[in-house]
């Protein structure tokens, strides 16, 4: 028998998303009957705490008894507990400056961490994530925000709404602008966007037609790496290449920035790879973008006018090209930029459900097979108070160096 404990999110501001709803805890349990679970109480969690007890589950503020602990945010060093398992996003594994304290205090108590963000397979590829609503939240706030920008319609917040089906249905009362839309990426972000496209029921083009075209319909492109970056000496490259040695390519993102009006940025952005376009290259004539939903949100790098994260509270700001400086996005020569880091927050109920979905057929299994797939000895970032071998690059970042 393994003791699990879903724990109460206390990083401010508050998060209201938990590893497994009560029904998908209901399934869990009676899929894997030695899993035993405690719900620690919170009076934040989209789901309340009546709701796990009627499912069945004990409701406790003290969870010390628990040996696994899941969360979905960082833990507060104060509410760490010695010697336990702990799941949740620790945002560590770049070195963040602002979580050095969080990663030293796990070794110091012992503490044995998996990262959400570090659960792959044997590819690398990861195997759970909120991706796919960041993608959708996302793309719902870019057209909220033309909306307003252009005064076109009304779309209400997605915090104000209960679910996916009724942000989809508020959707289906606009109309979108004759507009050309480019959407990077490939993974569960880009997705997740392109199912809201799809939903608008937006003409999908390739990137041939989508250069061409001067239609008077809305239209969307989907593009990946090898489409917005070509090889330095002209030969044709591949994906495997450029995640490998991303410095032998130069961006060729600027053919779509002078025919796109909207651009979704869905990508996952590495070091060393080249930017999409620069602080110059926004004050072109040529240049011609003037909404972005900066999904990726990465600060100062790769898209100039993403400088720096918005919040749901207020989602969007303005960028002026010629002062490369924040101003309010009404402002008519400003790009609007929605660049809110904490999207899939504001869907938890959805976000939630499918997060556990995920959890329960990838990482729950291990627990009970030996973790024959390695998932958990992949994803285990410290043990015995030390670095696992894989995440021995962050001991520089521990020690303070």
């Amino acid at each position: 028998m393994i003791k699990f404990a879903l724990i109460k999110e206390e990083k401010t501001p508050p998060d209201r998303r938990v590893v497994f709803s009560p029904n998908k805890l209901k399934e869990l349990v009676k899929k894997f009957p030695e899993a035993n679970f405690k719900v620690q109480s919170s009076d934040i969690r989209i789901f309340t705490d009546k709701e796990y007890q009627d499912a069945g589950f004990e409701v406790s503020e003290d969870v010390s008894d628990c040996d696994v602990l899941l969360g979905v945010k960082e833990v507060p060093l104060p509410a760490l507990i010695p010697n336990k398992k702990y799941f949740f996003f620790s945002h560590t594994i770049k070195k963040q400056p602002y979580n050095r304290d969080l990663l030293r205090e796990i070794l110091k108590n012992n503490i044995e961490l998996y990262d959400h963000e570090v659960i792959v397979n044997q590819k690398n590829h990861r195997l759970i994530g909120f991706g796919r609503y960041a993608g959708l939240v996302g793309t719902y706030n870019g057209f909220r925000g033309i909306g307003l920008k252009e005064n076109l319609y009304s779309l209400p917040k997605v915090e104000s709404l209960p679910d996916l089906d009724a942000m989809l249905a508020e959707l289906d009362k606009i109309k979108v602008p004759p507009i050309k839309i480019l959407l990077t990426g490939a993974g569960k972000v880009a997705r997740g966007a392109k199912e809201i496209l799809d939903h608008l029921k937006i003409k999908e083009l390739d990137v041939e037609d989508f250069l061409r075209f001067k239609g008077e319909e809305p239209v969307y492109c989907n593009i990946d790496v090898l489409d917005y970056n070509k090889k330095r000496d002209g030969s044709a490259g591949s994906l495997k290449e450029f995640f490998e040695e991303p410095g032998k390519y130069d961006s060729n993102f600027l053919r779509f920035a002078k025919c796109s009006d909207f651009f979704i940025s869905g990508h996952f952005y590495g070091d060393g790879a080249p930017v999409f376009f620069t602080a110059e290259d926004a004050k072109s004539k040529d240049f011609i973008i003037k909404y972005i939903a900066d999904i990726s949100c990465d600060i100062n790098e790769p898209i100039a006018s993403t400088i720096r994260p918005s919040t749901i509270a207020e989602p969007f700001y303005g960028y002026d090209p010629v002062s490369e400086s924040e101003v309010d996005f009404r402002e008519k020569e400003s790009i609007l930029v929605m660049a809110v880091d904490n999207l899939p927050c504001e869907l938890p109920k959805d976000a939630s459900e499918g997060f556990g979905e995920m959890f329960m057929e990838h990482v729950i299994p291990a627990f009970f097979n030996n973790d024959k797939n390695g998932v958990l000895a992949r994803a285990r970032m410290t043990q015995n108070g030390r670095l696992t071998s894989k995440f021995s690059y962050l001991q520089d970042y521990v020690d303070g160096v």
